[in-house]
């Protein structure tokens, strides 16, 4: 007997001293592996159509600790789910001698409730009897459920030391289209896990003590049926070898002892040697593949610039360790300057249609952005806002100063899913963005929204966008290429519209974004010389009302110049039934009376050609004998509809080929891909929603004038008339004159009948002489001698 009480007190003891907490499953790759599979967990979405059943072992072979750690799973893998009634919808069971329903599928709508319920769920404890509750979901099916109509998936949270057959039941489950996935807790039984799995069995069975990695796993199975999405392109599933250990016991021979056997005689009594043994409990190694998700991490990209070295903590957060000359520097680089007196509302898209990682990505960015630009004594004050069904202010614009603090405040951001609203949330930016941090009166900043989105929208844009810039807000666009043409809609310029090709170039529209940020709009080009031209659409297409709204605009463009022949000088070409030119550019010689000019300019009517029109500028307008100035920029501003245009690309680009720049300044809903081919370089396009939106385009219109080159070549466009030729000499030119023609621009005819052929003007351009004549003043631009 005391032989007998000693081995139970030794087994005892042995069961005692195995913590649960010893890793189970071992998944054999580097640190920094782990810690991007435990990471690439919380950034992995699922919101295809599905119903989820939790069915959890509450029996007292799990115990109430194992049984918090398998609801703590399950909360983690609702982290991860899109739950709504029209997407992933979740229940839950608890079983131990007897199943128990906690909630249905249709309980909840939302992710809060369902983790909120499973937080509820009270430790049942009886017997493992796990074939009772797959013996009701055979017969019942899912509570809650869609019926099959939609793929259903039963995550079993057990130890596997189920007290009756199980392989059987799972198997019938299976047959229904079930798809199994069998997660152990505690110290499981992995055969029977994998008897309850559906195939393959290695990307079905998972260990619930390690959450994030169990999480992974179930993630990178669903993301294989375009179930889940992975959180970016790059990330990628791969199988690492991994090995799942079990705690057994076992019997040892111990050795032998003397020991007295009896026979059937009663005085017979044998004396021999017996066998005595030791029982232990040992971990046994069962090799297995555990396939899991990897995303690049925060340091991949390399951001600490100047030999810095990169520390990544956690999902997308990362410190530089910089050089003595860098420190204090964020990424170990030079500090950007936000000098100007801002307010800025960051917009990002957080819709399903992003994904988690293009969220997350959009929030790297604003973090990194603050981190560059901004500085204790920086006048700029910023904002965030996230959206997708509905616009949520995170931080409001100027309530964090310190910068450090703004980037903390930055972390709790979460993604929402949903639809993508990016028309109701600029409308709501617009009504509300700003909050009551916004200034007023003279001390009032200049107040921007940047819109951040990878997706197109599921509203209509061009209303909203109107209704922004109607609040006197600036619009700035960030996003992927392939939103690039609805960021010009919402903008309405490309000039307003940053795009990156890959994600590991949006970091670089940093120092692009600042300078847009504070760009001033200019009050037009008070000492710069230059011959410009409006085109403007005056054909039935446009129509009188929508014409009456170009001239309005261009005559509040002409406001902005000092026009005067010395400077500016402005002409006014209209085009419908035919093509008239209003007034050239020596007509007018004030500003009052370029006003009064335009807005006596014809509507015309009828089917316009703005290929003709653009000839007839060149032929007719922009030459010197009509008032143009050799050496002086030229440039067309032309404004339309966009019907008619097919015919301009060749004669547009014979302006440009000829020192003429051209602006085309496109009007209506949808971007005709006539105007696109028209305007050339994307810089010399502007796209406006409608007419009445042509008002809030004039900054952008004023800042491509005042920046449009002089012209390197004097001699384009051609100052000779009369087919003379341009001959440059010492920085000015000559012309040479075909035979009866003569003057500084071959202007004069030659009335003898010897006329030298094709000789060269005896009169120097740069002596001032004008075309017809008269003694001219020296202007600014001209070429002199």
């Amino acid at each position: 007997m005391p032989s007998l009480l000693l081995l139970g007190a030794i087994w005892t003891f042995l069961f005692s001293r195995v913590p649960p907490s010893l890793p189970l499953q071992e998944v054999h790759a580097s640190r920094e592996t782990i810690g991007k599979i435990a990471a690439a967990s919380k950034m992995m979405w699922c919101s295809a159509a599905m119903d989820i059943l939790f069915l959890l072992d509450g029996s007292h072979s799990v115990g109430k600790g194992s049984f918090e750690r398998s609801k703590h799973f399950a909360i983690t893998v609702c982290d991860a789910l899109d739950v709504s009634p029209e997407r992933v919808r979740v229940g839950a069971f608890q079983f131990g001698s007897t199943p128990h329903l906690e909630f249905s599928l249709d309980s909840f709508s939302t992710r809060q409730e369902v983790k909120a319920q499973i937080k509820k769920m009270v430790f049942k404890g009886g017997r493992t009897e796990t074939g009772l509750a797959l013996k009701y979901l055979l017969q019942r099916g899912f509570p809650g459920g869609r019926n099959g109509s939609v793929p259903q998936l039963l995550i079993i949270v057990t130890d596997g030391k189920s007290q009756g057959q199980v392989a059987l039941l799972a198997k019938q489950l299976k047959e229904k289209g079930v798809t199994v996935f069998a997660v152990g807790v505690r110290f499981p039984r992995w055969e029977e896990l994998r008897a309850l799995a559906s195939e393959p069995q290695e990307q079905h069975v998972l260990l619930a003590e390690q959450a994030a990695d169990a999480t992974n796993g179930l993630l990178s199975t669903l993301s294989s049926s375009a179930l889940c999405s992975t959180a970016a392109p790059d990330c990628r599933v791969e199988a690492h070898p991994c090995e799942h250990k079990t705690l057994e016991t076992i019997r040892e021979l111990a050795g032998t002892a003397p020991c007295w056997r009896g026979a059937l005689r009663a005085d017979a009594v044998l004396a021999t040697r017996c066998p005595f043994y030791s029982w232990k409990r040992v971990f046994l190694s069962h090799p297995a593949s555990c396939y899991r998700t990897t995303c690049p991490g925060p340091c991949d990209s390399q951001p600490c610039q100047n030999g810095g070295t990169c520390i990544p903590e956690g999902l997308d957060r990362y410190h530089c360790l910089c050089p003595l000359a860098f420190r204090g520097e964020a990424n170990c680089a030079p500090k950007l300057s936000l000098e100007c007196r801002i307010d800025v509302l960051f917009l990002l898209d957080s819709s399903s249609s992003t994904t988690l990682e293009g969220f997350l990505r959009a929030k790297a960015f604003v973090k990194r952005f603050v981190q560059a630009v901004l500085s204790e004594d920086s006048r700029a004050r910023v904002g965030v806002a996230g959206y997708s069904r509905e616009l949520a202010v995170a931080v409001p614009v100027g309530e964090y100063q310190d910068v450090p603090d703004l980037v903390r405040s930055l972390d709790g951001i979460t993604f929402s899913g949903g639809p993508t609203l990016t028309g109701r949330a600029l409308h709501q930016a617009a009504e509300r963005g700003f909050g009551s941090a916004t200034r007023t009166g003279q001390d009032r900043a200049r107040r921007v929204v940047v819109l951040f989105t990878e997706s197109h929208s599921q509203d209509e844009v061009a209303g909203p966008a109107r209704h922004v810039r109607g609040r006197d807000l600036l619009l700035l666009g960030l996003g992927s290429e392939a939103v690039r043409a609805e960021l010009e809609e919402i903008t309405g310029s490309p000039r307003r519209v940053m795009v990156y090709a890959e994600p590991q170039d949006l970091f670089n529209k940093i120092p692009e974004l600042q300078g847009k940020l504070c760009v001033q709009s200019r009050s037009g080009c008070q000492a710069q010389a230059m011959d410009l031209v409006f085109l403007l659409d005056a054909s039935a297409s446009v129509g009188p009302g929508n014409f009456a709204q170009m001239q309005s605009f261009v005559r509040s463009c002409a406001l902005q110049f000092d026009v005067n022949p010395d400077v500016m000088q402005v002409g006014l070409v209209v085009y419908g039934s035919r093509v008239q030119t209003a007034f050239g550019l020596d007509a007018h010689l004030t500003r009052a009376a370029v006003l009064r000019a335009m807005s006596q300019a014809p509507y015309l009517g009828g089917v316009g050609s703005a290929g003709t029109a653009l000839l007839h500028i060149y032929d007719k307008v922009m030459t010197v004998q009509r008032g143009a100035r050799p050496g002086v920029p030229k440039a067309v501003v032309m404004v339309t509809g966009g019907r008619g245009a097919e015919d301009a690309v060749v004669p547009a680009q014979k302006l440009r080929n000829n020192g003429i720049a051209v602006l085309v300044v496109g009007v209506g809903p949808v971007l005709r891909d006539a105007l696109r081919r028209l305007a050339g370089p994307r810089d010399s396009l502007i796209h406006v929603a409608a007419y009445s939106d042509l008002q809030f385009h004039q900054d952008m219109l004023i800042e491509w004038i005042c920046g449009a080159k002089r012209p390197v070549n004097l001699c384009k466009p051609s100052p000779c008339m009369n087919e003379g030729t341009c001959v440059l000499r010492r920085g000015s030119y000559r012309c040479e004159c075909r035979d009866g023609w003569e003057g500084p621009h071959c202007e004069n005819r030659v009335l003898r009948g010897d006329a030298p052929k094709a000789r060269g003007s005896r009169q120097d351009p740069a002596s001032g002489l004008h075309p017809h004549g008269s003694q001219q003043l020296q202007r600014p631009g001209h070429p002199a001698s």
